[in-house]
This record gives C-alpha cells, structure tokens and sequence, in this order.
C-alpha cells in the first residue's frame, strides 16, 4: 500500500504540473537565459511541497470558503497582465536576444526570486491542484499512506521543474538570435494572456 500511494501521488501531481501555464513558462524562459536556474526551480518545489503537505495534511478547504478567493483572482489576473505587458515589450523591442557570446545582462537575483514567488503563489491554479484535487485525494489515507502519498507528489515536482530548468539551459546554444526571443517572447506573453483569460472567466 505504501509503494502504491507513492506511485499514486506521483502520476496525479505530475498530471496536474504538466499543464502549460504562466509558471512552467516562466521556468522555461529562465532555463533557456540560463538566469538563476538553480533558485527558481527550487523555490517552485519547495512551494510546492509546503502546499501539497498543507493540502495532505490540513485539507485546506478554507482557501475556498474564507472569502478570499476574489482577493487572489484579481491579484493573480493583475500579475499576469503586467508581466504580458513586459514580455510583449520585449518582442518588439528584441532586447532579450541571447547573443552568440552570451553577454546579456543579467537579471537581479533578487528581481528573479519576487517573480517566482509571484508566479507560484499568486496562481489561484496551484491551490486547487495541491491543495483542493491532492489534499482531497489522500482524506481516507492512513498517517503513513499520507506521508508516502505526499512524498511522491512532492518527487514529481522536483523532478518536473528540474528537468523543465535544465533541460531548457542545454538548448539555449541553438537559441542565439534576438529573432528568436521576439517569438519566444511573444509565445509568452499570449501564454500570460491566456491563462489570466482563463482564471477571470473560469
């Protein structure tokens, strides 16, 4: 029974993170800059470990019936918009290119850490994932079920945005010119577009 909730928990986490959105995006956008790879995939996971233990856990419900589901809709549309903006900026501008010798400058760490915490915990999206749909999945799980249920959850989003990251940095080489970046770029910003969509009208 333990293998059997690891197993468990892994393929619904995955199944949940593998959907293309504003965060995964993100992550892919940095991997490719080769930009603090190592800082934003882990703070991906370790959000989203404090998130799927509290959901496990806590089955936080309140989320939903605490009157602040409003609040963070309109946060999360507000965030996705601005960063569209930037990103469709810098498709027309071109100033994002990743030259052939590499020589960019650099984004702030501390600039980088604030976006992913953005990305990460103003998605209304990552509540009901890890909180509501895999929380809600492990009520009737013995203590160790949980334990080994929230593990394999847990595995499967380190894996996934580790490998999301990196996998990213080793095709950055065949991504030189600024042409590529207006599109790159552009992809983004419709992907922030689309999905803020999605969370205001859903």
């Amino acid at each position: 029974m333990v293998l059997t909730s690891v197993l468990t928990g892994f393929a619904l986490s995955l199944s949940l993170i593998l959907a293309i959105g504003a965060q995964n995006a993100f992550v892919l956008r940095q991997g490719l800059h080769k930009e603090h790879v190592w800082i934003v995939c882990s703070i991906c996971t370790l959000s989203d470990g404090i998130l799927i233990l509290f959901g496990v856990y806590a089955i936080g419900d309140a989320v939903s019936q605490g009157g602040y589901g409003d609040i963070l809709k309109i946060g999360a549309v507000i965030f996705l918009l601005g960063y569209a903006v930037v990103r469709f900026y810098s498709s027309i501008a071109g100033s994002n290119g990743l030259m052939a010798d590499d020589q960019r400058s650099r984004e702030p760490m501390g600039r980088t850490v604030l976006l992913t915490m953005g990305f990460t915990w103003l998605n209304p999206h990552v509540y009901l994932d890890t909180i509501l749909i895999i929380g809600g999945s492990a009520v009737d799980m013995t203590e160790l079920e949980k334990l080994a249920f929230s593990s394999g959850a847990i595995t499967a989003s380190f894996i996934f945005f580790f490998a999301l990251g990196f996998g990213a940095s080793r095709i950055s080489n065949f991504i030189k010119s600024p042409a590529s970046w207006r599109v790159i770029d552009f992809v983004i910003g419709v992907t922030m577009l689309g999905v803020a969509a999605g969370i205001w009208f859903g």
